[in-house]
């Protein structure tokens, strides 16, 4: 093999990260990171409405600056060996679009109008659209669209962000020829293949966010659409409904790109496809095996072997797709809607009032103030951490994991997070623990349901930044699944598993698993669960799925009144 290196690019909540790999061994060259600064300034975004929207220049200024930045570490002579670009985003993360596939927010009329962005995945504005949805595939009078999604169709997802939207915005309804999810632009955009009719959509967005399936020709039908909501008629004729796996290549970088990141024409862009699935390949994932992606939210990805399949529809999840992970076989998904943000949200519970207090005060100066809020926001939760029990303890203090609501099992946007057993005892260190818990809870509420489904879990592999950083939710996790858990080597396997797509759509490997074999990063941590602690765990997560009925009745009493 020659010299060859790939480009992985991975778009997250917060920043995308590009890195460059030797696609002969999965050696990292170099590495950059780009925060999106109008998400970090919270523009376009209102928390309390559910509310979280992009602007596409983040995207493009991120696209730029990281690629340029990471080949200017490397030397121009591996610039121009670079043989391809493929990448994931977060999903589902549509947009509106005009009939040359440019986001509105693009054009002068609307970059400014949230409705004209990309609508994040963690975006909550279209509960009654989902709902709506749900009714009608259940009703009878059509096929079951949901029926591949687990049964229920979720809010994070395509169509209710696209009714929502157009519902809300006239201008939008008016302007928006088609809609693009974020994972189908970016190899659109770098390869000049834009057009709405013709551009490559992804399996993996399509089949776990849109309702695409075979089965259906592509996705559901303009009857059942227009039943749903006359304006969305004739909509489907304007999604392209050919999609393709991200092993594939969409086409070459164009002239104009390959001038702004010095590269060559010659690189091919890959298909692209949701940040988790493709974590979970750089992660290693192989038939059974469950990746658990863990970030801001979790997402649990399994593998089986489409010939070993057979009929099952897997209730709860999101999604059973076939390539959506790895061709040939069929991708499941599953997750929580809150995990490191779980922690981030009892961090920032905690801070807020601190904080104003020291900025306020009369005893510092401006530069101890400013080093004291750093070293709080640094520390908090390490703090928290070493001040909580390392053993189980069986008190009345049970937390849920829903701040954001549920995603899986059995998708519920409407619940929320809740404590119960407080008392006039229970310190900070009690709260973060039983946050702790809850979300080891939540991950094993998704396993019992795999499980109970006949889908058989073989190892359990960790992504993500938390299972490389805490070590007591790591042991708690182990300990509540029962199962072993080993750790990626890798502390970018979302961009790691992009390399590896780019490898096998540039033709420097057949297929995935070659480019695993050759590209992997290993495993470097494992954690085994502690018995005693696993029995006490049991009787635990028995307390938190009793709260959490509890809590789930009385959410569905609330909304009969």
């Amino acid at each position: 093999m020659n010299d060859s290196y790939v480009i992985g690019l991975d778009y997250g909540s917060d920043s995308v990260r590009a890195i460059i790999v030797d696609a002969k061994n999965g050696k990292q060259l170099s590495e950059s990171v780009f925060i999106y600064p109008r998400w970090k300034e919270g523009l376009y975004c209102i928390p309390e409405k559910n509310q979280f929207r992009q602007h596409p220049l983040d995207y493009i200024e991120g696209l730029e600056f990281t690629i340029k930045d990471s080949l200017s570490k490397v030397g121009d002579d591996i610039a121009k060996s670079v043989k391809a670009i493929a990448l994931d985003t977060t999903g589902s993360t549509p947009c509106a679009v005009n009939e040359d596939g440019t986001p509105l927010a693009l054009l002068p009329k609307y970059e400014n109008n949230p409705n004209a962005m990309f609508i994040l995945w963690k975006d909550h504005t279209a509960i009654n659209e989902a709902k709506e949805i749900n009714n009608l595939a259940h009703n009878g009078n059509f096929v079951d669209y949901t029926k591949y999604l687990g049964g229920i169709y979720s809010s994070e997802w395509f169509w209710a962000k696209i009714l929502h939207t157009i519902r809300e915005d006239e201008d939008i309804r008016k302007d928006a020829f088609s809609w693009i999810e974020h994972s189908d632009w970016i190899p659109g955009l770098l390869t000049g293949k834009t057009n709405p009719l013709e551009l490559s959509r992804s399996r993996c967005s399509a089949g776990h966010k849109a309702m695409w399936h075979e089965e259906f020709e592509g996705m559901p039908s303009n009857d059942f659409f227009n039943e749903l909501d006359p304006l969305l008629n004739n909509l489907r004729k304007r999604v392209n409904s050919q999609t393709i796996t991200a092993d594939k290549p969409v086409g070459h970088l164009t002239k104009e790109w390959a001038e702004r990141l010095g590269l060559t024409e010659d690189v091919i862009i890959g298909g692209a496809a949701i940040d988790s699935h493709i974590g979970a390949v750089g992660g290693g994932i192989k038939a059974y095996d469950m990746v658990k992606v863990m970030g801001t939210s979790t997402c649990d990805i399994v593998v089986v072997p489409k010939n070993e399949f057979g009929n099952k529809f897997v209730k709860g999840i999101c999604g059973q797709v076939d390539g959506s992970v790895i061709p040939g076989m069929i991708g499941l998904e599953a997750g929580q809607a809150a995990f490191g943000d779980v922690y981030a949200w009892f961090k920032k519970m905690l801070l807020t009032p601190s904080v104003k207090l020291i900025q306020e005060s009369d005893l510092l100066t401006d530069d101890l103030k400013d080093k004291l809020v750093e070293e709080m926001e640094n520390k908090l939760l390490v703090k928290l951490e070493e001040g909580c029990s390392k053993e189980p303890q069986i008190d009345n203090t049970i937390a849920l994991d829903w701040i954001n609501g549920r995603r899986t099992p059995d998708a519920n946007q409407e619940l929320m997070g809740g404590f119960t057993g407080l008392n006039i005892s229970t310190t900070a260190y009690n709260m973060y623990k039983s946050l702790i818990d809850a979300t080891a809870f939540g991950a094993r509420a998704i396993q019992d349901r795999i499980l109970e489904e006949g889908i058989d879990i073989g190892r359990i592999i960790a992504t993500g930044g938390i299972s490389r950083k805490s070590k007591l939710v790591m042991q708690t996790l182990a300990d509540v699944l029962n199962r072993e858990i080993v750790v990626s080597a890798s502390d970018q396997t979302c961009a790691l598993g992009a390399c590896m797509f780019a490898a096998v759509a540039s033709g420097i490997y057949k297929n995935i698993k070659e480019a695993q074999d050759a590209m992997g990063a290993g495993y470097d941590l494992t954690y085994t669960p502690i018995q005693k602690n696993v029995e006490i765990y049991d009787t635990l997560y028995k307390n938190y799925m009793r709260f959490g009925q509890f809590v789930e009745s009385e959410t569905n009493k609330e909304k009969e009144l």
